[in-house]
């Protein structure tokens, strides 16, 4: 088993900047990519960023282009989601994820991934 939990989140005003972390522990497997989505209540989970652990690869929502980076600390196990320009639009439950396989399917897909973090919120004020 995979135990991830996620930090960083809070009230942050529109324009601001948060960096989110998500430290993985337990089972040391190795990973194929590790994600950011985020949720808000009433709406489906939405795919925020991806950074595939082998070629550093990274992939964001359009939604976040040029406002988010994702990173990866692989000797420590943990992935970060750098927050720039933060927008209304932004707030709500953010988790990381992490696929230990490629199986071929989208990597906004959340059925990629098998273990997932319990979340941590933030709220974007205008």
């Amino acid at each position: 088993q995979v135990r991830l939990v996620e930090s960083g989140g809070g009230s942050v005003q529109a324009g601001g900047s948060l960096t989110l972390s998500c430290k993985a522990s337990g089972d040391t497997y190795p990973t194929y990519s590790r994600a950011w989505f985020r949720q808000v209540p009433g709406k489906e989970r939405e795919a925020v960023a991806v950074s595939y652990t082998r070629s550093g690869h990274t992939v964001y929502a359009d939604s976040v282009k040029g406002r988010f980076t994702i990173s990866q600390d692989n000797a420590k196990g943990t992935l970060f989601l750098k927050m720039n320009s933060l927008k209304s639009e932004d707030t709500g439950t953010y988790y990381c994820a992490v696929s230990l396989y490629d199986d071929g399917g989208s990597w906004s897909d959340d059925n990629e991934y098998q273990y997932w973090g319990q979340g941590t919120r933030i709220t974007v004020s205008s």
